[in-house]
């Protein structure tokens, strides 16, 4: 996680800083607050990226690692000791006369924040298209897509370091069933919590790897198995979901690098979910001044200098490391 998150500052540090001057035009900016300025906010623009979808799935692969959680700027939230759902006793008859046991639920209550995020893209208008009407729409939207992928890489780091990993060979050996491997690790994490993990993330190497082992087995059930689409491995796993993660992001000048890669990362997180349910990540969401997830500000620089800025809210937490199990494939 501290080479993740490092490669993450780094790249952050790298970006062009925004320092109420002169930005070029084309080159996206860390944001500077000076710029949110009322009379800079759009609405127009703030109401696309309420109903913005990402064509490339990045957005769909955090909302799957990481639901979103919607709470204020400053929040309190539960962590949780599994154990207590499923302490048993037997002395919970009652006396005559006498009251009933009464047992008590822990779980520290942690105060935190959302951090406010943005990024900004000066455009010169020379280099835009003079028959693209949305060109606005199309820079906003790839701001939003980088805004994602951060808090992607994010939110695999903090999944990753939390996770007891195991080694895996998945190769062509005889004997390999790598679904298998996958349902014994989910009995082990529920022997460990109580509660089954409902989400497995696959990195693109380790579900070629996967099929790839299953191919090389000689019968029909791994035959069949290698076909099978992230749903019916699903199925079969018994869980609610299984993701195969192809994100990519800039690793170096000339060399991307895969998110999630080699990793399958098992763990329970809930849709919907509020402060105080039990899961293993949350990703803690504030509404922006405009009362939206995301909010955009276009500034006029000069004459043929817009600037366009993306901000929101969002923390990632790892509410609960028990029973997140993770295997490193090779």
């Amino acid at each position: 996680m501290t080479t993740s998150l490092t490669n993450i500052a780094t790249s952050a540090a790298a970006m062009p800083v925004d320092n109420g001057g002169f930005l070029p035009p084309n080159v996206i900016h860390a944001s500077n607050e000076s710029r949110f300025a009322e009379s800079f906010y759009s609405e127009p623009l703030t109401t696309y990226t309420a109903g913005w979808r990402d064509p490339s799935g990045v957005e769909q692969t955090l909302n799957f690692i990481a639901p979103a959680v919607e709470v204020n700027r400053r929040f309190e939230y539960k962590t949780h000791n599994n154990a207590e759902a499923f302490l048993s006793e037997t002395d919970d008859l009652r006396a005559a006369h006498a009251s009933f046991k009464t047992v008590e639920y822990t779980g520290d209550s942690v105060m935190e924040k959302t951090h406010n995020k943005g990024l900004t893209i000066v455009v010169d208008l020379d280099n835009v298209p003079a028959a693209s009407a949305d060109w606005r729409n199309l820079y906003t939207g790839r701001l939003l897509q980088r805004l994602y992928r951060n808090d992607l890489r994010r939110a695999v780091d903090a999944l990753a370091a939390a996770a007891v990993n195991t080694a895996k060979t998945w190769d062509t050996t005889t004997g390999k069933d790598p679904d298998m491997d996958v349902i014994a690790e989910l009995v082990t994490a529920t022997d460990a919590t109580g509660v089954r993990p409902n989400r497995v993330l696959f990195g693109d190497t380790a579900w070629q790897k996967r099929a790839l082992s299953h191919r090389a087995q000689n019968n029909a059930g791994a035959y069949g198995s290698a076909a099978l689409s992230p749903e019916a491995v699903a199925a079969l796993l018994g869980v609610e979901g299984v993701h195969v993660s192809r994100e990519r992001w800039q690793s170096g000048a000339s060399s991307k690098s895969q998110i999630v890669n080699n990793l399958v990362l098992m763990f329970y997180a809930l849709d919907n979910a509020t402060t105080e349910d039990a899961s293993h990540i949350k990703r803690f969401v504030s509404p922006t001044l405009a009362g939206t997830r995301t909010r955009v500000y276009e500034q006029q620089l000069d004459a043929k200098r817009i600037a366009l800025t993306v901000e929101h809210y969002s923390h990632i937490v790892v509410t609960s490391s028990i029973g997140i199990r993770k295997f490193t494939v090779s």
